[in-house]
């Protein structure tokens, strides 16, 4: 399922490369994805642990796998993939998020191959991945088929996509949008786009017509009294996470 559309969304992408030196920063832009990364893992991993009969707790457990993580941002994925073994590549469409997720992987001793380029670009070069992850990703493209039908592509047959994005609703938009940007100021306001969050079942359905079968989808919650994230099989009301498999 080949596309040469481009998805790229110019104005998305400024937003983020104006982030870029934050990335690394638990305090600063990006302190609700430092937040989530620890639920976001333990999806991530156990997903593939379970696809591809790997042990979670032995050393390398990822070893052999080739993984791609689209809109990689920083490293925040990159750099836990590839410490359980996995060969990685992190590719993002933001041209100053890669020196900076470069050298925090030189200094943390890793060795990660961050990219300058878009889904399409790596589909069209006919690159594949036993796991394509695309997070938080989706919500900020200008063609949402077009981009999970590049995804698709970059898939081996039997391949694993795992797909996080926010719902769209009146709790996300107060929760995303008014809490995380305007109230507490995680985020510059404006990062967000009410209007392009997808519903699970949208999602679905987008992930079907891209040629791939969903398998599962859980939410992430956040408890403002912990003020911790977990993860839930009933709650997608705000941020949810999904995986699909291509068609062997």
């Amino acid at each position: 399922m080949q596309t040469d559309r481009q998805t790229v969304d110019d104005a998305e992408v400024a937003k983020f490369q104006a982030m870029a030196a934050e990335w690394w920063d638990p305090t600063g832009k990006f302190k609700p994805l430092h937040m989530m990364n620890p639920v976001r893992l333990d999806y991530i991993t156990s997903q593939i642990a379970a696809e591809y009969a790997r042990d979670p707790g032995s050393d390398r457990p990822f070893e052999g796998l080739r993984i791609l993580d689209i809109g990689c941002g920083g490293g925040l994925l990159c750099e836990p993939m590839a410490r359980l073994g996995a060969e990685v590549v992190g590719a993002d469409a933001a041209e100053r998020n890669i020196p900076v997720a470069r050298a925090h992987a030189e200094q943390s001793g890793l060795v990660i191959d961050y990219r300058h380029t878009t889904a399409e670009a790596l589909a069209e070069a006919g690159e594949q991945f036993d796991v394509v992850l695309n997070m938080e990703v989706v919500e900020h493209v200008a063609d949402p088929l077009a981009y999970l039908s590049a995804c698709h592509d970059l898939l081996k047959p039997g391949g694993l996509h795992l797909c996080s994005t926010i719902n769209r609703n009146a709790k996300s938009f107060a929760m995303a949008i008014v809490g995380a940007e305007w109230v507490m100021r995680w985020l510059p306001k404006g990062t967000h786009d009410w209007q392009k969050f997808i519903t699970p079942d949208e999602l679905y359905q987008l992930i079907r017509d891209a040629g791939m079968t969903p398998v599962d989808r859980k939410g992430y919650v956040f408890n403002p009294v912990s003020w911790q994230w977990s993860i839930s099989s009933r709650d997608l009301s705000v941020n949810y996470v999904t995986a699909a498999l291509r068609p062997k």
